[in-house]
């Protein structure tokens, strides 16, 4: 008897002290700041799709994780305790894990999917070091036939692993009922140089082995020189694309930055398809333009400034011509960093976080949706808070996603 009275009393003080904890949690989250946005044009129904994730800092002392979706702010800590242990995931992720539960456990990294209307694939890199300091690299490989809903799933080494410091995979298709898996590569040089190269794995999902290793570009240097790869954001991950665009990027580490080798940076673009990989002209598309653009395997979606509005000019990656030169109904700041989204045939373009950060502004996050054709504006809104306090208080935006 004493046993289970032990017990009950250990249970009791556990439910107490839950419970006090999300009584503190909602009293704090309570005394902070909501933000809405107002509609200054357009219909706020037009905000249902949108995701804002961003933080409230006061100084350097608080900094509180929010989420503004559906026009209704988030805080980290009214969240359950289930829902902060998963962390925040993207929404294509959620969505996947909801219609497609057993096969996406453990599956978190959204440029290691692909989806098309029969197939959903994975490809990571699994890696260690061993005790002599070598790295073994495996890939986990998983396909589902949504049809009958079955599952492949295996593990392959990585060839030429031995000269493999670290492997990121950047992009995954399926051409051919081959697994196309694009990575970035550090690579042991055995020297003072180091040399980071893109790779393209074919690998054979039915056999279970990798069909090809194509190094797609190398590139070596020796501090203080600097070689980088960057590609586009990604508008639709996980979705059937036929084109990458990689921007190589060449510069040298000076004391007071880094300096980029102009001249000597360049873009790529592979495709998939015809298997060529080839460099874009620069007075097409530069590949400063490239890296800050948004892409979806289709079209790129570059941003520029220009006598004093924001104008998204959109390239066809096959044919590399500009079909498109958008200028949107919102005032171009210098001083300003914006982020977009792309869904739709819509832009939805956020312009909030000053870009000194160290001067508190509390300047209202300003969001434009429009036809990403015709620029026509759909719904133009900025952020109000509700309380009065809030002068102390910042916030800083994440990212947009669409859902």
């Amino acid at each position: 008897m004493k046993r289970y009275l032990c017990s009950i009393i250990i249970g009791m003080v556990v439910i107490l002290s839950i419970g006090t904890y999300y009584v503190k949690v909602a009293s704090s989250a309570s005394s902070l700041p909501k933000y809405t946005f107002k509609t200054l044009e357009g219909s706020d129904k037009m905000l249902d799709p949108v995701i804002i994730n961003a933080s409230l800092q006061n100084g350097s002392n608080f900094n509180e994780p929010l989420t503004i979706e559906s026009n209704t702010t988030t805080y980290e800590s009214e969240k359950s305790y289930l829902e902060n242990l998963t962390g925040r995931q993207n929404q294509q992720i959620e969505t996947l894990v909801k219609e497609h539960r057993s096969f996406m456990r453990g599956k978190d990294s959204i440029s290691s999917l692909y989806e098309d209307d029969d197939f959903l694939a994975y490809a990571s890199v699994n890696s260690e070091y061993t005790k002599s300091g070598n790295m073994e690299a495996k890939f986990d490989i998983g396909l589902l036939e949504k049809k009958d809903e079955e599952e492949t799933s295996f593990q392959v080494e990585l060839p030429n692993q031995g000269r493999i410091m670290n492997a990121d995979v950047r992009d995954v298709q399926l051409v051919h009922s081959k697994l196309q898996v694009l990575t970035m590569n550090d690579v042991n040089s055995n020297n003072e140089k180091q040399t980071k190269e893109v790779h393209l794995y074919t690998i054979d999902v039915a056999n279970k082995k990798v069909l090809s290793d194509k190094t797609l570009v190398s590139e070596s240097f020796t501090y203080p020189d600097q070689v980088d790869f960057q590609m586009p954001t990604d508008v639709a991950p996980s979705q059937p694309n036929n084109m990458v665009l990689i921007s190589l990027i060449k510069g040298v580490n000076h004391e007071d930055g880094f300096e980029e080798k102009l001249k000597e940076s360049k873009l790529l673009s592979y495709n998939y398809e015809t298997e060529k990989l080839e460099t874009v002209k620069k007075e097409l598309l530069s590949p400063d333009m490239a890296r800050s653009g948004y892409a979806d395997g289709k079209n790129l979606y570059a941003v520029e400034m220009k006598s004093g509005k924001y104008r998204i000019k959109t390239f066809d990656l096959s044919s590399q011509t500009l079909t498109n030169d958008t200028e949107l109904d919102i005032a171009a700041n210098k001083e300003e960093q914006y982020t977009a989204a792309f869904k739709n045939g819509r832009v939805y373009f956020l312009l909030g976080n000053e870009v000194d950060q160290d001067v508190l502004t509390n300047k209202p996050a300003k969001l434009l949706i429009a036809d990403l054709k015709t620029g026509k504006t759909l719904y133009k809104g900025e952020t109000v808070i509700n309380k009065k306090n809030s002068k102390s208080f910042e916030l800083i935006i994440g990212d947009l996603e669409i859902k």
